[in-house]
């Protein structure tokens, strides 16, 4: 009789698998399109800073505290919304964040004094302070098991984007003027339409992430290793972004200089260099996922400085193979110092992607102008020759603990 009722009482239903335990590719996809959009429209501001001058009259110091203005808003809100938002969820901010972007890049076609492009490029600043914590986060909730690969994929939009910009404001706002940059805005209102669907996912999965962060909360560290870590991290990412801003900006002007080369050439010199940077970025992540992150952040900071230290001593052709090389490796630290960093403070996502991606722009603005004026005080070939040492920091990593995730 028992065996008769066991053979006909239906065994109770397996538990559905947690849908944040796979990799949820179409959301990956969606926020990695956003980032382009996002970066596309923040780089026009910067590729029509001629244009502004010209027609507005500016100075040189109306133009760097049109930097300034955007470089705060966009860098130093990023931790604040970070932290705001990791104690208060807020996932439909992501398309809100899109159209201060959207408002911003409005008001900028139509800005007609220094006071309305100010205000342009601080609306333009916000929507990147909001949009990146919260990305970044939608990122790791997607992620599943591959934290470092779904970061990849996140950042190769943004790479992609801050490279297409600039190209769109020289076909479109050059030859039509400052009022066509409002055609931009269609591509944030794009965003916002794109970010309305992942913030709707987001809502109906960031509870079970907050629970499934806090269980696996630990990981073995005190607050003062913690605090160490991160400081590590920091110096790390000032040795990386330092030196990639060293090409980004002045490596068409190294070239002519000390080579001759015409600007075409070196402009092609400085794609090559920039594709490899878009290589490095997706490589990264994913083979942090596989051998470890710390391992990987030795590999991209260390392990290119002795490319570095040959550059400026190499003939065109190996300056051609080196830079490719530095662009590769150095580009790959970026997804596994920002993972690494979430591991080290679980539960913060948010407030950790605010703060690195907001030390990323910082970095590079103030390496930009650093640079610049070490430039101007010696030789463009000085500042090779000085950044050069730089992944020499890389050294720090040593003092990196090893992760026990909870």
């Amino acid at each position: 009789m028992e065996k008769a009722l066991a053979a006909e009482t239906p065994l109770p239903a397996a538990p559905a698998a947690d849908a944040l335990s796979v990799t949820t590719y179409p959301v990956i996809a969606a926020i990695s399109f956003s980032h382009l959009l996002n970066d596309m429209m923040q780089s026009v501001l910067l590729a029509i800073y001629p244009m502004l001058k010209l027609g507005l009259d500016l100075s040189f110091a109306q133009v760097g505290l049109i930097t300034l203005a955007y470089q705060l808003t966009a860098s130093l809100l990023q931790p604040l919304i970070g932290l705001y938002t990791d104690r208060r969820p807020m996932p439909y901010s992501l398309p809100v964040g899109m159209g201060f972007t959207l408002f911003g890049l409005l008001s900028l076609s139509q800005a007609g004094s220094f006071g309305a492009v100010l205000t342009s490029a601080m609306l333009i600043g916000m929507g990147s302070s909001i949009f990146h914590p919260e990305s970044s986060r939608v990122a790791r909730m997607a992620a599943g098991s591959q934290p470092g690969l779904a970061q990849s994929l996140f950042q190769i939009g943004g790479n992609l984007g801050s490279a297409i910009g600039p190209l769109l404001a020289a076909v479109i706002i050059v030859p039509q003027g400052q009022g066509s940059a409002a055609w931009f805005s269609l591509f944030a209102l794009v965003g916002v339409v794109v970010l309305s669907f992942v913030g709707r996912w987001s809502h109906h999965h960031v509870t079970s992430f907050r629970k499934r962060m806090s269980a696996h909360a630990g990981n073995g560290l005190s607050r003062r290793q913690v605090a160490g870590s991160l400081a590590i991290l920091g110096l790390l990412m000032f040795s990386k972004f330092f030196y990639m801003t060293s090409l980004s900006s002045y490596y068409t002007f190294y070239l002519m200089d000390k080579f001759g080369l015409a600007l075409g050439t070196a402009q092609i010199y400085l794609f090559a260099f920039l594709f490899a940077v878009a290589c490095g970025t997706v490589l990264g992540g994913p083979i942090g996922d596989r051998i470890g992150r710390k391992r990987v952040i030795w590999i991209s900071i260390l392990g290119v400085a002795p490319f570095t230290l040959l550059l400026p001593h190499v003939g065109l052709f190996w300056t051609a193979v080196l830079s490719v090389v530095i662009g590769l490796i150095l580009a790959s630290a970026f997804s596994a110092i920002l993972v690494y960093a979430q591991e080290l403070v679980p539960g913060k996502v948010g407030t950790i992607s605010g703060l690195f991606f907001g030390l990323a722009f910082g970095m590079g603005g103030i390496g930009a102008a650093l640079l610049g004026q070490l430039a101007d005080a010696t030789s463009i070939g000085t500042v090779y020759q000085f950044c050069a040492y730089l992944p020499l920091i890389g050294l720090l990593t040593a003092f990196l603990p090893a992760i026990r995730k909870g």
